[in-house]
């Protein structure tokens, strides 16, 4: 087994391991209804799945061969979508009337399992999941070939929610500053438009907004989005965030070629990673602001990117030594907290980190495969 210590060496062995029992993990936790749940027992995620979570989840899955797992997810997220087909058009309906819906009133970032919205309160107002999904379900169709005809209503509904609002500021990935616009909001919403966009799901007139939309996102982002040289947290912050390695890698809206996506990768490296594991940003106090697993996941898949291996390898590894004895990746550790004063106030809100946290298994299976250590499979 491997255990949760920093000075603990992973051989591939070991590697190979963990990555085979994260995907049987994932299986497991796996909902009848095809959601993935964040975490089974941590108190304010149990019950609940989120599209951008699931649908790093699902790509992860499908990259890894479990082709039935990560179909189960996105028919999820197409019942989800298809069962609010009327609150979507009334929601698109008042913001070409120039009356947008107030954000208590759009949709979820995050569903019971059963598909139904929460009942608790939470910062809900989140557009990037429903840009990842459609990103992850495309990639998942081209994957393994599968016609996407099977989510095209829920797809245009979709597409029809990010048109109409992306540009309105929103919480971001961490539930937080829902004021701002978040430049990995707003690569959600490019990927996942320009990934419909190069399907042939959508009609002439919505593949025309989608492809301007994109576009303007992606001026957006290197106008108002970068600060000397790389991508920043919201539109005008000059800090970043290491959400923003999904944006080279694996979305894809900024190539690592680029030099703003090798800026990027290099400045959170030096801002955010230390000994091997890699922050949020710099003012997190979420736990004492510790070091997350999955992040370190997705500078690994920016190292793959710009053939880094020797690099992504040390990603893995580290990502490995967070595992406790049950092989259970935790949502974040505390082995470099940057304000470990914060820690008994979150603890005795929610109790103990997060663990398992199945979107941490999830990039570590994703990176894992990038890399060659798992073997890609077929499940049906």
């Amino acid at each position: 087994m491997i255990e949760a210590t920093r000075e603990h060496p992973v051989d591939i062995d070991s590697l190979r391991a963990l990555a085979t029992s994260s995907i049987e993990l994932i299986e497991r936790l796996q909902d009848a209804s095809g959601a993935y749940p964040a975490s089974p027992t941590f108190s304010a995620y149990r019950g609940y799945s989120w599209f951008r979570d699931g649908a790093f989840i699902a790509d992860a899955m499908s990259s890894a061969g479990r082709v039935a797992s990560a179909t189960a997810f996105f028919d999820w997220c197409s019942s989800i979508v298809l069962a609010r087909r009327e609150r979507i058009e009334d929601i698109v309906g008042r913001a070409a009337a120039g009356n947008p819906a107030p954000d208590r009133e759009m949709l979820p970032t995050r569903f019971t399992l059963d598909g139904a919205d929460g009942d608790d309160e939470w910062w809900d107002f989140q557009l990037d999941g429903y840009g990842t999904w459609l990103w992850a379900v495309v990639e998942h169709a081209r994957r393994h070939r599968i016609d996407l005809d099977r989510w095209a209503p829920a797809l245009v509904l979709t597409v029809d929610y990010l048109l109409s609002s992306w540009s309105r500021p929103c919480f971001d990935w961490w539930e937080e500053s829902a004021d701002r616009v978040h430049v990995s909001t707003l690569g959600c919403i490019s990927a996942g438009l320009r990934s419909v966009a190069g399907s042939d799901v959508i009609d002439p007139t919505r593949l025309a907004q989608s492809t301007a939309v994109v576009d303007e996102i992606v001026a957006t982002i290197r106008e108002r989005g970068s600060s000397d040289g790389h991508l920043t947290k919201w539109l005008g912050s000059t800090d970043v965030d290491a959400s923003l390695l999904a944006m080279i890698s694996p979305l894809d809206v900024v190539p690592v070629s680029d030099p703003l996506g090798l800026n990027t990768v290099a400045t959170i490296e030096r801002d955010l990673a230390q000994d091997g594991g890699v922050h949020r940003y710099r003012r997190d106090t979420f736990f004492g602001g510790g070091q997350w697993p999955l992040l370190t996941c997705f500078l690994g898949l920016a190292d793959a990117a710009r053939g880094s291996h020797d690099l992504a390898m040390d990603r893995l590894r580290w990502a490995a030594s967070t595992a406790d004895a049950d092989e259970q990746l935790p949502e974040q550790v505390g082995w470099h907290l940057l304000d470990p004063t914060r820690v008994d106030e979150w603890t005795a809100k929610w109790g103990p980190v997060a663990r398992p946290l199945l979107w941490s298994h999830a990039m570590y299976v994703r990176l894992a495969v990038e890399l060659g250590v798992t073997k890609v499979g077929r499940a049906a």
